[in-house]
């Protein structure tokens, strides 16, 4: 059956998957079975050959990699659901990691993630992103590519020693933002951010395969650390969002997804996020439907999400809200609102009623028209539910199609290399100059010595002036003798 089994509700509740890449939500309390709902998704969308990937923010995604265990709990379940064929069974898996400890490292360039992103990683000011757009226009006309740390810092270092002349032609550097944002990637380098930047860089079409069987390739990213620095976890995800918008073709809709993107604790996308940057997220999943990937946010409440992106999401899981405070009561109102009406719930008193393995559901069925919400007990997934001992991590990604892809970093020659050559020709330059100027200082004696005493191919001063005197001696005396002699001869 070429369907997704959620639940059952009035009846089995299914997500189809040629509407898979109009967006999706999960919503819920900590501990209402949000992780429960996103399992089966991603087990549905691997089964039909669609590619996922997911980031684990608390490890217990991972259980994916491993069959679950059938039990009388699960087996009560199935028969009240009324699931066909149903089989504990692992899925195939890929594990990441941006440090390259729980997984295969992912790594990006600086160049790709571009200023603005960058800036928001460094969590500096708009002045000093500014500040960025300058270095990366500059890295683009001289051809200085820009791959990891090393390179970024080298550029400032440039625009700090050339600021009068580049500040004519681009713009005012100042040395203080330069100083800002060196301070900020020393901050970076040492929470372990240089890993992400370098090569190999991640390949995108590594994140759209299959396995032999056909199945869809679950990727999961290691995000327990990610998340404890939410702006580069947040510009992580969304970076690759945007790699995947403007590198995929058009597609438009399709039998099944490309890609099924799950953003787990989506509010860290859009807490103090500029305005800019959250009309890049807009633009980015509105048009990424195009491209054949969906986009499902996971967060505890519908509201983390901005109501222009909110009304994209035509999937919608919302597991119990509890209603104690003020925050937790608009929150009900808004989720219930969002879903489309249906006469024989209440939904905003019903969401505070759900227990664990509930959740009100609305799909996009026949013609994209969301059905009326329902209130569904959630399928149990095929899979574990929670996380893997590190030497069953270890032995899935010994069999890993990407083993020894990513694993050893390059360093080629970039903005690092080619930078420091130049100053150390400058300063080569430099000395020789200096040397120059020394030996003309030190040659000086020596043209005052030729000047006054000769060379062997012409006389000196003194020479010259001893041979004129000598010749003025000898005329006198000559002279003198001449006259003593002419001078007798006339007494005589």
């Amino acid at each position: 059956m070429n369907r997704i089994l959620i639940g059952k509700g009035e009846e089995q509740v299914f997500l189809l998957p040629k509407y898979g890449n109009r967006h999706g939500m999960i919503a819920g309390a900590t501990g209402t079975g949000k992780t429960v709902s996103l399992l089966v998704m991603a087990e549905g969308f691997s089964r039909l050959g669609v590619p996922v990937f997911i980031a684990d923010v608390k490890g217990d995604v991972a259980g994916l990699a491993m069959a679950g265990v059938f039990n009388e709990k699960i087996s009560q379940r199935v028969t009240e659901i009324g699931i066909e064929n149903f089989a504990c069974e692992k899925n195939p898996v890929v594990f990441w990691d941006v440090f390259g400890e729980a997984g295969h490292p992912v790594r990006t360039t600086v160049s790709e993630m571009g200023p603005s992103l960058m800036g928001r990683i460094l969590e500096v000011n708009e002045t000093q992103v500014g500040m960025l757009e300058i270095a990366f226009k500059l890295a683009d006309e001289q051809g200085l590519l820009l791959l990891d740390l090393d390179d970024l810092r080298a550029l400032l270092t440039f625009l700090a020693d050339n600021r009068k002349e580049i500040s004519a032609e681009y713009g005012l550097v100042s040395s203080q933002s330069v100083a800002a944002v060196q301070r900020a990637l020393l901050s970076l380098d040492r929470e372990g951010g240089k890993s992400f930047f370098g090569e190999p860089a991640l390949d995108l079409n590594d994140l759209l395969r299959t396995d032999p069987t056909g199945r869809g390739i679950i990727n999961i990213l290691a995000a327990d650390r990610l998340v404890l620095k939410p702006r580069l976890y947040s510009s992580f995800l969304l970076w690759l969002l945007s790699e995947l918008y403007e590198n995929l073709p058009e597609v438009g809709d399709l039998d099944v997804p490309r890609l099924v993107f799950f953003f787990d604790e989506a509010h860290l996308l859009f807490d103090d996020a500029p305005p800019m940057l959250s009309r890049r997220v807009e633009q980015v999943v509105r048009l990424i439907r195009s491209k054949g990937v969906g986009v499902y946010f996971c967060s505890q409440f519908p509201d983390d999400v901005p109501n222009e992106i909110l009304g994209q999401l035509g999937n919608r899981v919302q597991h119990a809200l509890r209603a104690y405070t003020p925050r937790d009561q608009k929150a009900v109102k808004t989720a219930a609102e969002t879903f489309v009406p249906n006469p024989k719930l209440d939904v905003a008193e019903v969401i505070s009623q759900l227990g664990v393995g509930e959740a009100l559901v609305s799909t996009l069925q026949e013609k994209a028209v969301p059905m009326p919400v329902q209130r569904t007990l959630i399928c149990p997934p095929r899979c574990r539910i929670g996380a893997l001992t590190p030497e069953e991590r270890e032995t899935v990604m010994a069999r890993s199609p990407m083993v020894g892809r990513y694993d050893t970093p390059v360093n080629r020659e970039s903005a690092y290399e080619i930078l420091k050559r130049r100053t150390l020709g400058k300063e080569r330059e430099k000395r020789e100059e200096e040397n120059r100027e020394e030996e003309k200082a030190t040659d000086q004696p020596h043209v005052i010595s030729d000047l006054l005493w000769g060379t062997g191919r012409r006389q000196g001063v003194v020479e010259a002036f001893a041979k004129q005197a000598a010749r003025s001696v000898g005329t006198q005396i000559i002279r003198g003798i001449l006259g003593g002699i002419l001078g007798g001869s006339r007494r005589r």
